[in-house]
């Protein structure tokens, strides 16, 4: 039996393993969902992020949190299943753009009206998500410019 004078826990009061903790335990419930349907989290991961159009496949993989060649995978099948295509950038030839299918679309707005919901839900539960998204984006946006390399 534990004792009530044991001194917390580093990680109940630790900012990382705090976002982490919230996010697997929301997120676990927007992914069951997803399993459901048959999809999969990285395929919801690069449809979600191809909602604001074509991305580099760089640029996705940093977005849902894969390796380049783990993105590259998935793309892969991906493309396989009429999801997505992969142009080259028409200014800088060097690049491959990644652009939503026809199949890809329906599918992502499909989705998208779960995701919403979902949030909703959450939303209704947690009253003060609005702030912890400005909080969280902030957090995002600050840390972004001090780990990128200054010229």
């Amino acid at each position: 039996m534990e004792s009530q004078n044991a001194a917390p826990r580093f990680v109940d009061d630790y900012l990382l393993s705090l976002l982490a903790r919230a996010s697997h335990v929301i997120s676990a419930e927007f992914h069951d969902r997803l399993r459901a349907r048959g999809v999969s989290v990285p395929v919801w991961r690069v449809l979600a992020t191809l909602s604001g159009g074509p991305e580099t496949v760089t640029m996705l993989a940093e977005a849902c949190l894969l390796q380049q060649p783990t993105m590259t995978k998935v793309l892969d099948r991906m493309e396989r299943d009429g999801l997505v295509t992969r142009q080259q950038d028409a200014r800088d030839r060097r690049l491959v753009r990644v652009h939503l299918a026809p199949k890809g679309e329906a599918m992502l707005n499909d989705l998208l009206t779960a995701a919403r919901a979902h949030e909703a839900e959450v939303v209704a539960r947690h009253p003060d998500v609005a702030a912890i998204k400005d909080l969280l984006r902030s957090l995002i946006a600050r840390q972004g410019r001090r780990s990128r390399p200054r010229p």
